[in-house]
């Protein structure tokens, strides 16, 4: 009989419970072994809970208990999540996570810390929510070099998008009529639908994205970016001028992890990105993750689906349980990256793509569009006038927004 534990009991400590009781008869079916919750660490009490008796106030209850031997990390949070962890592991107990900030922040260290004491760190359910990716990288697209990276990895900013887009239309028709809602508008819906929180600061300004990327990141190329490295842009400033840019031109708006590798450097950021609607990023809508890897012998390789949620991210959490307890004792293969040094990281004002540039004005303005991008399409409309440049680097975009000479609206990359 493997016994678990599970530190923290809010919405995906709960659905961990939930499932692990609920699905018990299938995951011992499939396991052929007994699997039992036997403790719950949170601050509160459940009264009313079937998990009520389970829970106790005391880290050093489920420390010093020899007889759970994984433990499902759920707080949220750097501190005290770390230090638990760091205790757990130490302590020869299996530790698997939900928690993408501590993965990001100190991922690399906690691996190592596994590894000297012979037990395991596993952190699917950090990135994507139910969406299975970390395993696939690790051990299905071993033998492939990943060269890049690129993904919808945040639920609630793809749903803010998709209603600025689409406004309860078809989404075809929306890109054509591309409706008027504002950020803050879709925002206040998304709260009223539960998928945004009171404090959405993490979502909506990319952090939580960022956390995601260089985890991603640290997988793919071997070296973990620290997410205050990395250059992050959130949605808050994103408008329907964007949308009908966007619209216009053949691309829809949406929140982008990217990473890639540059010789022997990592390159991470997040931004809004135009992302062609040949792309299946495009029609990504609503709460669901995305993620694009691009590899030398697979090519292009997607995985989608619920990239939140209490049911979801349980079933990664508990998938890594699995995971553990089937293999228990034998030689697995397992995520490895380092911390990067600054000697890692590329470059960012040297990255080249194309952008969007979009100024005050109209019609009539376009000849001083055209005297520093060239003559080419351009969208005027609702007092803006928007046009697609060719490659550039950050540097040099910035001084061509700059040489135009109209108010400066905003530059919006093309994947």
């Amino acid at each position: 009989m493997t016994e678990i534990a599970i530190l923290g009991f809010g919405v995906v400590g709960g659905g961990i419970a939930e499932a692990l009781t609920e699905n018990r008869s299938v995951i011992e079916q499939k396991l052929g072994e007994r699997v039992k919750l036997t403790r719950i660490l949170d601050l509160r009490d459940f009264p009313d809970s079937p998990f009520g008796a389970m829970v106790t106030h005391q880290f050093t209850d489920i420390l010093n208990d020899g007889g759970i031997s994984v433990v499902a990390e759920t707080m949220g949070g750097s501190h005290p999540a770390y230090e638990y962890t760091k205790a757990l592991l130490e302590a020869g107990k299996h530790v698997v996570t939900s928690n993408k900030e501590v993965v990001a922040n100190f991922g690399a260290e906690l691996l190592q810390i596994a590894a000297a004491h012979g037990v395991r760190y596993l952190f699917e359910a950090s990135v994507g929510g139910g969406v299975p990716i970390i395993r696939p990288m690790v051990n299905d697209l071993a033998p492939n070099e990943i060269t890049a990276v690129d993904g919808i990895l945040n639920g609630t900013t793809n749903y803010i998008l998709t209603q600025m887009i689409t406004r309860g239309v078809d989404f075809d028709t929306a890109l054509r009529e591309a409706q008027d809602m504002s950020f803050a508008d879709a925002l206040a819906l998304a709260q009223a639908n539960g998928f945004a929180e009171k404090d959405p600061t993490a979502d909506v300004e990319g952090l939580d994205a960022a956390r995601k990327i260089v985890i991603l990141a640290g997988l793919a190329f071997g070296t973990l970016p620290d997410p205050a490295k990395i250059h992050c842009e959130g949605i808050t400033e994103i408008s329907a001028t964007d949308v009908h840019a966007a619209a216009h031109f053949g691309y829809a708006v949406k929140l982008i992890a990217h990473a890639e590798k540059k010789g022997e450097q990592v390159l991470a950021m997040v931004s809004p990105r135009f992302v062609p609607f040949s792309s299946p990023l495009a029609h990504i809508s609503d709460v669901f993750n995305g993620i694009m890897l691009h590899t030398d012998l697979t090519g292009d390789v997607m995985f989608y689906g619920r990239g939140a949620g209490k049911l979801p991210t349980a079933s990664a959490v508990a998938a890594d349980i699995f995971d553990i307890v089937a293999h228990r004792g034998e030689a697995v293969r397992a995520p490895a990256f380092r911390p990067a040094s600054g000697a890692d990281y590329a470059d960012f004002a040297a990255y080249r793509c194309r952008s969007c540039f979009t100024f005050a004005g109209g019609e009539s303005d376009a000849p001083a569009l055209f005297a520093v991008f060239g003559k080419r399409e351009f969208f005027a409309a609702d007092g803006h006038i928007s046009l697609i440049g060719e490659e550039m680097s950050e540097k040099e975009a910035d001084a061509a927004a700059r040489a135009v000479g109209l108010p400066f609206v905003s530059r919006i990359r093309l994947v």
